[in-house]
């Protein structure tokens, strides 16, 4: 999207984004424009819808329960989605929000939850995983909003790695690499379609990682020397994949 618009409110919206068509924003998201940052007849924003690409539109009415629009131009063009799968073991409260946002940013396509033995938290709220996707792509300005995956436990995920990924590699961020560089590891991957998978506060449990080295498909890599936490770890895996063999090169 051009930076001349970085300064817009940018919203993500579900109905078709077209030129020459007024649309009406529900309850919550003309609130937001008219009560919350006051935006007023003539006043414009960036609408999403992950289909589409970035639309400006300007404000028609200003109704605090119902903000219509009128879109005037595409910004710019539908970005192809990441095929990256990103799997996590969930955290609690802020931290599992921050993973989420983190996910966004960093050009994942599919989030899934998954439950392991040391998983701190086992009662998820689909809809709040969704709502912070949402919100991350708003403001970083990426056009399309991850698919949130059901949660699913560790053994079913990699029993049906094979039926459900087909050739996908499964990156996995071991502990117990330490002593290793990724950057080997992870060229060998290059061109090939791939997930990573973090493991909870504590890790994964040994009889877990022997699971996950047992199996063809999944590729350890190490993040460093140090522990670290596991939404550090997150960022660090997506930044190492993103640069060596992802869309940062």
């Amino acid at each position: 999207m051009p930076r001349s618009h970085a300064s817009l409110p940018r919203l993500y919206v579900e109905f078709d984004l077209a030129a020459g068509t007024s649309l009406t924003l529900g309850k919550d998201q003309s609130l937001y424009l008219a009560a919350v940052l006051r935006k007023a007849v003539g006043d414009d924003v960036v609408l999403f819808n992950g289909r589409d690409g970035a639309w400006l539109c300007r404000l028609t009415s200003d109704s605090k329960k119902s903000v219509t629009l009128e879109t005037i131009e595409r910004i710019a063009p539908q970005t192809p989605p990441s095929d990256l799968w990103y799997g996590f073991a969930p955290l609690k409260s802020e931290r599992l929000d921050y993973v989420i946002q983190k996910a966004v940013e960093m050009g994942v396509g599919t989030i899934q939850p998954v439950m392991t033995q040391f998983t701190q938290l086992h009662r998820l709220k689909p809809e709040r995983l969704s709502a912070n996707a949402i919100e991350a792509a708003e403001q970083c300005e990426v056009l399309n909003v991850p698919t949130i995956a059901p949660e699913v436990g560790l053994g079913p995920l990699l029993e049906s790695w094979s039926d459900v990924h087909g050739d996908r590699k499964l990156i996995f961020a071991d502990e117990g690499e330490a002593s290793s560089s990724p950057v080997a590891a992870l060229e060998q991957l290059r061109g090939q379609r791939i997930g990573l998978i973090i493991g909870p506060e504590g890790g994964f449990s040994p009889a877990e990682r022997e699971k996950l080295h047992a199996l063809p498909f999944v590729i350890p890599i190490s993040l460093g020397p140090r522990i670290l936490r596991a939404d550090t770890a997150a960022v660090a895996a997506l930044a190492v994949i993103q640069a060596i063999i992802g869309d940062w090169r």
